[in-house]
Order: structure tokens, then C-alpha cells, then sequence
């Protein structure tokens, strides 16, 4: 399937208004507005830390595959269910390769004695800001009514994969919170 986009901007949106997939025209703050370009967001900054220096090669593999998943991800929450055209929608295997990537990192790491801080090296900091925005978007999905539940089970275990990544990105010297050490 390809996409042709001949025209970048329409006027159309001037309005404070824009097209659901299905060509139904919703506010701009509309919920699923509002979950897709939270996952437009997240998608911009796994974009940006796959540019951090120090990301593992195959780490950095597995974050190109979830740039397109989450242009899935928004193809299905810009289109209500319903309908007489067959739609993209998130499937359970997708949500079930994000669980299998978790499973084969986390198998390498230590155990956690402590939350962990987010930072630690480059990599690291930009997978924590990509988690925190990822928790984002799935609070967004959360209250589309009628959305995929599959948006929000990937959108689950996107945060704990990226959350896993970025202990493996700080190859064990991660930063971890000392509850009450600054207090006096």
C-alpha cells in the first residue's frame, strides 16, 4: 500500500477543524485528534534517539520497525470503526513482537534494586523521554471511545520496551533514586 500526497496544505484546518480518516470532520482537540498526534509526537522522538550516539545497533532495528507501527497505530485511531472499507488496524502480533523484543533484553539485564532515574548516558535519556511520552499517548487513547484495544495494548508495551531499552542503552550504570538521600 502506498500513500501519494500531492499537496502538503489544504487551508482546510484553518478553522480550528480537520478529516478523521473516514473523511468526518472533528475539532482539532478532539480525543483522537489529541491520541494520534501524541503518537506523532512519540514518533518524532524515537526519531531523534535513533540519532543518539551510543544506541545499539539492534536497538536501533527494532526502533525503525516501531516508527512504522506507530504510523499504524495513528492510521487506525485517525479512522472510527465502522464503515463499508476495510481499515488498517493494530493487530495482537504486533503487540506480541514488542513483548518478544522485551523478553530477549531484559533477559540481559540485572535485576532492579531501585526505580531508575531517567538519564544515564545519551541513548538512555532520549529512550526515557520516548517512554514518558509514550505513557502520554496511551492516556490519549484511553478515551477514544470505540478505539482498537490494540492501540492500547502496544501503546503498554511500546513503554516498557523502550523503558528496558534504555536500561540496556546504559549498560548497567544506570542511575537509580535513593529514596530520602538529599533530606536533612
Amino acid at each position: 500500500m502506498t500513500v501519494n500526497l500531492t499537496r502538503i496544505y489544504t487551508r482546510l484546518g484553518d478553522g480550528g477543524e480537520t478529516h478523521l480518516g473516514d473523511m468526518s470532520r472533528v475539532p482539532k482537540t478532539h480525543p483522537r485528534i489529541e491520541a494520534y498526534g501524541a503518537i506523532d509526537e512519540l514518533n518524532a522522538l524515537v526519531g531523534l534517539a535513533l540519532t543518539a550516539e551510543g544506541l545499539p545497533a539492534r536497538y536501533a532495528e527494532w526502533l525503525r520497525r516501531v516508527q512504522n507501527d506507530l504510523f499504524d497505530l495513528g492510521a487506525d485511531l485517525s479512522v472510527p470503526e465502522g464503515g463499508e472499507r476495510k481499515r488498517l488496524r493494530v493487530s495482537p502480533e504486533q503487540v506480541t513482537w514488542l513483548e518478544g523484543a522485551c523478553d530477549e533484553v531484559n533477559a540481559t539485564l540485572e535485576p532492579l534494586k531501585s526505580f531508575v532515574l531517567p538519564g544515564g548516558s545519551v541513548a538512555a535519556a532520549h529512550l526515557h523521554v520516548c517512554r514518558t511520552v509514550c505513557r502520554r499517548a496511551e492516556r490519549r487513547a484511553l478515551v477514544v471511545e470505540d478505539a482498537n484495544p490494540e492501540v492500547v495494548r502496544y501503546l503498554n508495551r511500546l513503554s516498557d520496551l523502550l523503558f528496558i531499552l534504555s536500561r540496556g542503552a546504559n549498560a548497567g550504570d544506570e542511575p537509580l533514586w535513593e529514596p530520602g538521600r538529599f533530606r536533612e
